[in-house]
């Protein structure tokens, strides 16, 4: 479980995958406005905006809505100045979080956030005391129904992928920042489908929790993620697929 994306298959595994569109669809406008603000209206040109709009395209997101998103960023249209934050700090058992944040209002935000850190039993710790436990990777997830080992392992390799991992249900394709947009367009032009691609923190080490640790961890995460304000969370917290079946 080691970020967003990790809990992205958690929340199916325990029966959540009909999580409410509109706040997905919040969030992916929120992530292209900024993306558009700060690096241009052009996908071509800005790999941050190339990104959000993969991601938005494969929630289904109506291109009327996407493209209105870009003009908000770009100032052809009016709309909301969102601030960047992130907050670094403790979960249940001690695991490390990094929770990055897009808001029109910093301190309804971290009122927010410290919030549901504290109802979990954690809490929000001083910058960089746990983002060195974290490694800025890209990480693209494919289903194993959409390629098999050897093709998947030739081909991101060939294109500058570091590593692909088995997953159990997927596997995952690991690549330094920088030779992302390369291996993504890799995987695009073989025609292999991938259900998440981004530039991703992965943990160095992991924690297991298990117990009522556990519990407090997906109630956590659960929080963190109907908070309007958080857009992406990462953690080093591991729970094994045989707690979360228990629960």
């Amino acid at each position: 479980m080691s970020g967003h994306s990790k809990w992205s298959t958690i929340k199916h595994k325990k029966g959540a995958a009909d999580a409410k569109r509109g706040k997905i669809f919040t969030k992916l406008i929120k992530e292209i406005t900024v993306a558009a603000r700060m690096g241009g209206g052009d996908i071509n040109s800005n790999p941050r905006l190339r990104t959000a709009v993969a991601a938005a395209k494969t929630q289904n997101m109506p291109k009327d809505n996407l493209e209105r998103a870009i003009k908000k960023g770009t100032g052809e249209l009016e709309g909301v100045e969102y601030e960047e934050l992130t907050y670094e700090g403790y979960g249940p058992g001690g695991v490390a979080m990094l929770v990055e944040c897009l808001t029109d209002n910093k301190n309804r935000t971290i009122a927010d956030v410290r919030y549901i850190f504290s109802k979990a039993g954690g809490n929000i710790g001083t910058d960089g005391c746990v983002s060195w436990m974290f490694d800025k990777k890209g990480l693209i997830s494919v289903d194993k129904s959409q390629a098999d080992e050897e093709t998947l392992l030739e081909l991101a390799l060939e294109a500058g992928a570091e590593d692909v991992k088995d997953e159990g249900d997927c596997f995952e394709i690991i690549t330094d920042p920088a030779d992302f947009e390369a291996v993504r367009e890799a995987v695009d032009a073989a025609s292999i489908k991938y259900d998440m691609a981004e530039v991703t923190m992965i943990p160095q080490t992991r924690t297991a929790l298990a117990g009522k640790e556990a519990e407090q961890m997906v109630k956590f995460l659960d929080a963190l993620d109907e908070c309007d304000d958080v857009q992406k969370f990462y953690t080093n917290a591991d729970i094994s697929d045989d707690v979360l079946n228990a629960m």
